[in-house]
């Protein structure tokens, strides 16, 4: 009970570094690109009261994967409307990828310290980084899924008519529904664990210059 506790309290610590960051990268992307109706309403910043929706919030913590308050914004203010919004929406998941990779990378540091020194604040530490990368990794693979009204959907629509998009899109709440129970009812436990592990060792592999410098720092 008490490790169950535990990791629901780091999950909420992380949430309150993975969720704005991934909002925000969507504000900052479509601000970039001549939109700032997400910039108006305070959406570029890091507070997480300006971003995490109560029920995703619970959703994340429970299951492992949730969502925040939907960034507003108004594709008629790109230059090229598909490619802005699968530009703005591409960046949220991006920014968590990079999260990751960072944490990845403080997670090894860590971990070789405590190789060579025994210290109890940096097991935490070590803990810490190395479930922002799963959850990390966890959002950004589950916001990539070419659904509605995921991230992924928005970059899915570069290979769709206009016409064909706002059709799926008049059905996006059902859509959403239905794939809120799949994942609730673990139908997608096997093919999310599968692009996450992928992805997770993809971290790990271009993150290898970290465990050389350590040998060669060990063999000094």
């Amino acid at each position: 009970m008490n490790e169950r506790i535990t990791n629901i309290i780091i999950h909420g610590l992380i949430l309150l570094t993975a969720f704005p960051i991934h909002e925000s990268a969507h504000a900052l992307a479509a601000h970039w690109m001549g939109d700032d109706t997400a910039k108006d309403q305070g959406r570029i910043s890091l507070n997480p009261l300006r971003h995490l929706d109560l029920f995703g919030t619970i959703f994340m913590l429970i299951a492992g994967v949730g969502w925040a308050k939907p960034v507003p914004i108004n594709p008629n203010n790109f230059k090229n409307r598909k490619v802005g919004m699968a530009l703005s929406s591409l960046a949220g998941p991006v920014s968590n990828l990079v999260l990751a990779y960072i944490s990845m990378i403080l997670y090894k540091i860590s971990a070789y310290y405590l190789i060579l020194h025994e210290n109890a604040a940096v097991g935490v530490l070590s803990t810490v980084f190395l479930y922002s990368v799963i959850l990390n990794v966890g959002l950004a693979v589950f916001n990539l899924l070419p659904v509605p009204p995921l991230d992924g959907s928005r970059i899915f629509n570069l290979v769709l008519s206009e016409k064909t998009y706002f059709k799926i899109m008049k059905y996006e709440n059902i859509i959403f529904g239905i794939l809120f129970l799949a994942v609730f009812l673990g139908f997608l436990d096997r093919p999310l664990n599968f692009l996450r592990t992928v992805t997770v060792n993809f971290m790990d592999l271009i993150s290898r210059w970290v465990d050389i410098l350590f040998l060669k720092i060990a063999a000094i």
